[in-house]
């Protein structure tokens, strides 16, 4: 048995190591097969990646060289990516952009804000309103003929130009007699232009026609600030509006507003803090939630002016004196604050040439028509201007015995006179109908103040008209002659003597003894 095994095992023994190598070799070419098809893959897949690579490469390249396109807005993007993902219908994607657009206006998942108005954004401005703080005034033929370039100088921003009113008695629409002169020098020195229109309209029908003859009449100017509404005197019973009530009256300011806005201005309501709180005269909560307000409120606490009012409703723009002092206006003026500005000047709706306009010399004054031959008592000056100021110029003398036709006579102590087809102007106390009047001598005795003027002593209390120089001597021809002190409207002076032959009252003002044309003072009861 033992023999038997062991042959049987060193058989085995034997062959074991040849089938083994059989196997072997037979698992190496399985293994060397095996690894050729991997490394023909990797081979493969190495080239299909650089050629991937490459591609990318140069779509790299070809987006850097391209120009950056626009951006999208958001509500498009959204939409795009919408389709690109889920590809819906066509109604699905309109149904996505009112969704998306609604996200936008109200804000997806806030809390629904409180409810605005989009009347409250009404401006018709095309360059740009923003939120800066900016000073003006407001003006009419009242400020007399002003010096725009002493104005811009002075740092005003804006200017609120009154166009023109309704007659109160006669309801005819009239034109401020300054306000093409005023519009002109403002944009000339680049003050920016408002308008506002003093309305006694009676009804909307009216109201509209103001507009509409408010936008025909400013239509060549470059109108950046807004146009104003401006209603006053009402309750007053010789007024056309008196019997109005207070809805009607808003009705018609609305519609009036309404139609400016159409005409393309931004529209702005006047009227003092008065009448606009509470609603006592106006329906204030209304009209503010559509167009701007423009507060009359004097007296107030002006330290922090850009804070603006210590009133509860809107106010875009406040007036908050009526007696500012402003280089180039020789009158009190009103002066204004804007809690808003804009970015640049607007285009004149009608760019077509437009005719120069002049001052209106007699805005201050009122003359009563006559028609009647005049003299000089002994010389005077015919002026430009009813003034004897610096803007006042002397174009001709008017001697004893040569005539000019006198047109008017005004209440101030001028007199409108026309020699050789020109107009002029002069002192009235200067002139006479008489004549044949001999001439007056200039040789006088000399009195006791050295000069040859005789004064009636008297003692009373007397104010300016309007204004008046006074002067060193009692004359506006002598060269000595200076102006040494203005006495204007509510100052006083004390009038010691008055000359009845040329005019002229002696006063004494500041502790000194001065001269001024008579005709120019008034009696202080």
């Amino acid at each position: 048995m033992k023999s038997n095994y062991g042959d049987h095992g060193r058989h085995r023994r034997k062959r074991y190591p040849g089938g083994m190598t059989v196997k072997i070799v037979i698992a190496a070419v399985v293994i060397c097969i095996c690894a050729a098809i991997f490394l023909v893959r990797s081979f493969v897949k190495r080239n299909a990646d650089n050629e991937a690579s490459k591609q990318v490469s140069v779509l790299e390249l070809e987006e850097i060289e391209e120009p950056i396109p626009e951006e999208e807005p958001v509500v498009a993007a959204s939409i795009e990516a919408s389709v690109n993902e889920e590809q819906p219908g066509e109604a699905a994607v309109e149904a996505s952009s009112e969704e998306e657009e609604l996200d936008i206006q109200m804000g997806a998942g806030a809390e629904t804000g409180e409810d605005i108005d989009v009347a409250d954004l009404v401006s018709a401005s095309n360059v740009g309103e923003n939120s800066s703080i900016t000073y003006g005034i407001d003006v009419s033929r009242f400020q007399g003929t002003i010096d725009w370039a002493q104005v811009a100088a002075s740092g005003i921003d804006f200017a609120m130009i009154r166009v023109g009113y309704r007659d109160s008695s006669t309801g005819e629409l009239k034109a401020d007699s300054n306000a093409r002169f005023n519009m002109q020098e403002a944009e000339k020195n680049g003050i920016k232009i408002g308008a506002y229109f003093f309305s006694t309209a009676v009804n909307k029908d009216e109201a509209v026609a103001e507009a509409n003859w408010v936008k025909d009449y400013i239509a060549q100017y470059p109108i950046t600030y807004p146009v104003g509404y401006n209603c006053e005197g009402f309750d007053k019973e010789s007024s056309r509006q008196y019997s109005l009530t207070k809805d009607e009256r808003s009705s018609i300011a609305e519609a009036f507003l309404d139609q400016i806005y159409k005409a393309g201005y931004t529209p702005i309501f006047y009227a003092s803090m008065g009448e606009l709180a509470g609603d006592v005269q106006w329906n204030t909560s209304q009209i503010e939630k559509s167009y701007k307000i423009w507060m009359a409120w004097y007296n107030q606490n002006t330290s922090n002016i850009a804070n603006g009012p210590a009133y509860d409703g809107q106010c875009a723009m406040w007036q908050y004196t009526n007696q500012g002092t402003v280089a180039g206006i020789s009158k009190k003026v009103d002066v204004d604050v804007a809690y808003f500005g804009y970015n640049g000047t607007e285009t004149a709706k009608d760019t077509s040439e437009r005719v120069t306009a002049t001052a209106d010399v007699e805005a201050l004054m009122s003359f009563d028509t006559v028609d009647e031959t005049v003299t000089a008592k002994n010389s005077t000056n015919l002026r430009d201007k009813p003034s004897q100021g610096d803007d006042s110029k002397v174009v001709v003398t008017l001697q004893n015995g040569q005539t000019a036709q006198r047109t008017g006579i005004s209440s101030s102590g001028w007199s409108r006179v026309v020699l050789e087809g020109s107009t002029y102007y002069a002192v009235s106390s200067f002139l006479t109908t008489d004549l044949t009047a001999p001439k007056q001598e200039t040789e006088q005795p000399v009195t006791t103040s050295g000069f040859k003027t005789q004064f009636a002593d008297c003692n009373e209390t007397v104010t300016a008209k309007d204004i008046v120089n006074l002067r060193s001597k009692p004359s506006v021809t002598d060269e000595d002659s200076t102006v040494a002190a203005t006495l204007s409207s509510g100052d006083t002076a004390t009038r010691t003597g008055i000359n009845t032959d040329y005019g002229w009252s002696r006063v004494e003002y500041n502790g000194q003894t001065l001269y001024c044309v008579s005709s120019y003072l008034r009696v202080v009861e």
